[in-house]
C-alpha cells in the first residue's frame, strides 16, 4: 500500500518578495496504540494480548533505564536508541558544566532492515 501525501505550502521570508513554495507532506490516517500494538503481536504468536502487553511494557521500561545510564540501546532489525544533549557553548573547559546542557533528547537510528524496508515504500498523492 502506499504512504499518501499532501501538498504543503510554505512562505520563504528570507527572499524579497516572499515567495510560496509547495512541499510534500505524509498523510496520516490515525495511530496505534500499546494495545492494539499488543493485539497484532498476539496475533502472530502464541501468546495471548495481556503476555504481549506486559512485555511491551517491560520493554519500554528497560529501554528508559538503559538510556538513563548513559548506554546505546541496540534491537536487532528495529534500530537503536541513544541519549544526545543541546546545550550553550563554554570559552574553557573548567567552565563547561552541567549548567551548559539545555535539553536532552532520544535519537532513533534505524537498522538496515528498516532502511531497506523504507527504500521500498511506495508514495500516493492524496486528492
Amino acid at each position: 500500500m502506499a504512504i499518501e501525501f499532501k501538498m504543503v505550502p510554505k512562505k520563504n521570508i528570507l527572499v524579497s518578495p516572499p515567495e510560496v513554495k509547495y512541499y510534500p507532506c505524509a498523510v496520516h490516517k490515525g495511530e496505534e496504540d500499546l494495545d492494539s500494538l499488543a493485539e497484532m503481536v498476539a496475533s502472530r504468536s502464541s501468546m495471548s494480548k495481556a503476555d504481549c502487553f506486559g512485555v511491551i511494557i517491560g520493554l519500554t521500561e528497560v529501554i528508559a533505564e538503559a538510556l538513563a545510564e548513559g548506554r546505546i540501546v541496540r534491537i536487532d532489525n528495529f534500530g537503536s536508541f541513544q541519549i544526545t544533549v543541546q546545550g550553550t557553548p563554554a570559552d574553557t573547559l573548567e567552565e563547561l558544566g552541567k549548567t551548559n546542557i539545555k535539553s536532552a533528547k532520544i535519537k532513533y537510528n534505524p537498522s538496515k532492515r528498516m532502511k531497506i524496508k523504507l527504500e521500498a515504500l511506495t508514495f500516493k498523492r492524496a486528492r
